[in-house]
């Protein structure tokens, strides 16, 4: 599957909702995410733009575990990257077997996640903890797919809901990591 996902920043939760709703996007729901990101032994993710991930997410009473790696992104205006997601059931014994084979916790990023679906877009409201609220919109599409009218698509998309500047392309991993550096 290829992710293409462009991320800005916002100034309010907010006003975003209010134009998300005049615009149609319906709440699909709301949840707390946490993501403990590994890197490799062999190579240097930070090098390679690559990622790899254990998320636990929680929705009310119910708990999901992803193992994710993200691929090097492959543009240079937003984060579509190839994407590779797989449930598990235990993210502790997941991360020691990380850990027994030479990969390395960098860090934990927690964030509550609104998301809503428009059209094909899925929109997400983060509220990342160390950061300044973000917005995020993505579609998905098959391996070979053209993603630049995906992409085009989500940038009118901002440009609709007011948003013209704050893009970022570093994940909120690298973020957190420029800030405690």
């Amino acid at each position: 599957m290829i992710e293409v996902e462009v991320k800005a920043k916002i100034d309010s939760f907010k006003e975003i909702e209010e134009k998300l709703e005049k615009l149609g996007a319906e709440k699909s729901k709301h949840e707390f995410q946490e993501d403990i990101y590994f890197n490799s032994p062999v190579v240097d993710f930070a090098k390679t733009d690559e990622a790899l991930r254990i998320r636990t997410t929680k929705q009310n009473d119910e708990t999901n575990i992803f193992i994710t790696y993200k691929g090097p992104k492959i543009d240079q205006k937003s984060k579509t990257r190839k994407e590779i997601e797989m449930g598990i059931e235990d993210s502790q014994k997941c991360a020691g077997i990380f850990e027994e084979i030479g990969f390395n916790k960098v860090r934990a990023v927690r964030k509550n996640r609104q998301y809503y679906k428009y059209e094909n877009f899925e929109i997400s409201l983060d509220d990342v903890e160390g950061l300044t609220p973000y917005m995020e919109i993505e579609v998905e599409l098959n391996d070979g797919e053209d993603y630049s009218e995906a992409q085009n698509s989500i940038f009118e998309l901002f440009e609709e809901l007011g948003i013209t500047d704050g893009f970022e392309r570093t994940s909120y991993l690298e973020l957190l990591e420029n800030i405690y550096k």
